[in-house]
């Protein structure tokens, strides 16, 4: 059986990244995620005045998340107007083509102005902007900035991840200790679709009894960024876009844990699954046989 280390986009991070490009496109993000999320914040006063429905009526965008990706693309392509955008609310443009020497071409913003929309909705503090670059076709730095609580969480790959939040000096992030499968902590998250969200309760169910316990955020970045924090031992959830998971699974590889899809499948097609190094192969297994028993 394939490995979560041998699945496409699952190898941990190998070692710096000798492009000097790298740290100029972390610095960029983080700035830019800290203007947006103080714009995020500053609007949660009025999250309810102009919601509309997406995919169903129960997953829903606001004017802020639009505000905020429109901030978001307009900085990022203010410094680097050459750059290609994908944005969960719509901004897609291709990167122009490459000259060498300048990073021009190969570069391509991955963004989530809110993720955690509906906990926004409510003022559940767990809410997040989200920006990722991509280097030829890599993420290689990835920003997770908290907009409720100030916390952020970031990573360039080679470079290590870290979490910085108010009042506390900056902690290099390591996951936990290894644990068996009967002993993790599993943080998952459910769609919006009521099929999908049946196929998810059937999962859930199953795995209960097998884990330590289960928990339920509502922002799978900040949920697999807590897999970096250690503060929860592994995370998995079907159907996530790029947006939702780019920029944390910089974030969890740096921490030197592992992102994953299911055996010979790519990170997202079907599932996210970020875990220790030790723990990924038992729950991916698990997974895939629990996704096999309820298509």
């Amino acid at each position: 059986m394939q490995t979560p280390e041998q699945a496409p986009g699952a190898t941990p991070s190998s070692g710096p990244v000798a492009d000097p490009l790298v740290d100029e496109l972390l610095a960029l993000a983080r700035a830019t995620a800290a203007e947006a999320a103080g714009l995020v914040a500053a609007g949660r006063a009025t999250a309810a005045d102009d919601v509309q429905p997406k995919s169903s009526p129960v997953d829903v965008v606001t004017a802020v998340d639009r505000a905020c990706e429109e901030l978001v693309v307009r900085r990022l392509l203010a410094a680097r107007p050459d750059d290609g955008v994908l944005g969960e609310e719509g901004a897609a443009r291709e990167a122009r083509a490459p000259r060498a020497g300048d990073g021009t071409g190969r570069v391509r913003w991955v963004v989530d102005p809110i993720d955690g929309t509906v906990n926004f909705l409510y003022g559940v503090p767990a809410y997040a902007v989200c920006i990722a670059a991509e280097l030829d076709g890599v993420a290689v730095a990835g920003v997770v900035h908290n907009a409720a609580t100030g916390e952020v969480f970031s990573a360039a790959r080679g470079r290590g991840a870290w979490r910085e939040a108010p009042g506390a000096a900056p902690s290099r992030l390591t996951g936990r200790a290894p644990t068996t499968l009967d002993l993790a902590l599993v943080g998952t998250g459910f769609g919006y679709a009521a099929g999908l969200r049946r196929r998810e309760g059937a999962i859930v169910a199953d795995l209960l009894p097998l884990v330590r316990d289960v928990r339920r955020y509502g922002s799978a970045a900040l949920e697999m960024c807590e897999v970096a924090a250690g503060r929860l031992d592994a995370f998995y959830e079907l159907d996530l876009h790029r947006w939702d998971h780019a920029a944390a699974a910089v974030v969890v590889r740096e921490a030197g844990m592992v992102v994953t899809g299911l055996p010979g499948r790519p990170v997202g097609e079907p599932m996210v699954v970020a875990a220790g190094p030790t723990l990924a192969g038992p729950l991916v297994e698990l997974l895939d046989r629990l996704c096999a028993e309820h298509p």
